[in-house]
């Protein structure tokens, strides 16, 4: 018969699945390798099975251990459950709440969300990480966030995935940034494709979540943009001195007096979707369900905003 055995390592395995390697989930985890190798050898002698086993000059996770992956996402997300249905006993409005988002979700949603908390809830404390979304996942699995706001990309986790809950938040256009003497300054809309031979200002890949929206938008239009200069703060800066063009997210602000946004036209028209994130199971919370709630107002008020606009 199998011994119970220990959640905490069950946590390790998921992370070592999360993050492909034994040093990366170290890193994640905040233990040193050895470690993490022993919380998974020890949780190999517990249930007689191998869970790593040797790829090159490095180790993956063998079938059994994929399998136990399944079976562990399944049993967190029931003790996220369990944790909410026992804290529902308590109304949710003191605490701790973390938050984290990327950068124009920080200015444009989750700091209208913390205000309004704050105001509702005065001993509720929010907390907020400014970080682009693969981090904010890693926040979420690590137990370091309890609400993430994310921008979904080629590799972030499917919908369906066992950690997560991942919930329709916000849909953007994107607009076109160009400089003021630019020709497209003066049009009331532009198709996309008509700056296919113009050179690009984009974020370098990595480093912010636009880098990913940029490329496939582009990719849609049907072109791969000319890259000009990589940058992230500075965007709008380049693009009024008629370095090049760029996309932008309405969430996104620029400084008075720079650059020109020009909206697209064209279907499907250019757009960027924000999506809100928790650990599968913890949304029944009582102060995740209010950090919820006051996001998707926040949103919804920004929404009511812009089309009033």
């Amino acid at each position: 018969m199998i011994e119970p055995v220990d959640l905490r390592r069950l946590q390790v395995l998921r992370m070592v699945d999360r993050y492909g390697t034994v040093t990366a989930a170290a890193v994640a985890l905040h233990l040193t390798p050895s470690a993490v190798s022993h919380q998974i050898r020890q949780l190999s002698r517990e249930l007689g099975v191998a869970l790593l086993e040797p790829n090159g000059r490095r180790v993956r996770l063998t079938s059994a251990a994929h399998t136990l992956v399944a079976h562990a996402d399944a049993l967190h997300a029931r003790w996220e459950q369990a944790q909410a249905d026992l804290d529902a006993h308590a109304d949710g409005s003191a605490g701790l709440l973390r938050m984290c988002g990327f950068p124009s979700a920080v200015g444009g949603l989750l700091s209208r969300a913390a205000r309004g908390l704050q105001t509702n809830f005065p001993r509720l404390t929010v907390y907020i990480a400014e970080v682009e979304s693969a981090e904010g996942f890693d926040l979420l699995l690590s137990g370091e966030a309890d609400i993430a706001v994310v921008v979904p990309t080629p590799e972030s986790p499917p919908l369906d995935d066992a950690k997560f809950d991942q919930q329709p938040l916000l849909e953007e256009p994107l607009e076109l940034l160009v400089p003021p003497d630019h020709p497209f300054a003066r049009r009331e809309a532009v198709a996309l494709a008509e700056a296919a031979h113009e050179p690009w200002i984009v974020s370098a890949p990595g480093r912010s979540d636009s880098y990913q929206v940029t490329l496939v938008a582009c990719a849609a239009a049907g072109f791969t943009p000319k890259i000009a200069h990589h940058a992230c703060d500075s965007i709008a800066p380049l693009v009024a001195c008629g370095l090049g063009v760029a996309l932008a997210p309405r969430l996104f602000e620029i400084p008075p007096h720079s650059a020109v946004r020009v909206p697209l036209t064209g279907e499907p028209r250019p757009t960027r979707r924000l999506l809100t994130c928790v650990r599968r199971g913890s949304g029944g919370h009582p102060a995740i369900a209010r950090g919820l709630a006051a996001v998707h107002a926040a949103a919804d008020d920004y929404r009511l905003t812009k089309s009033a606009s």
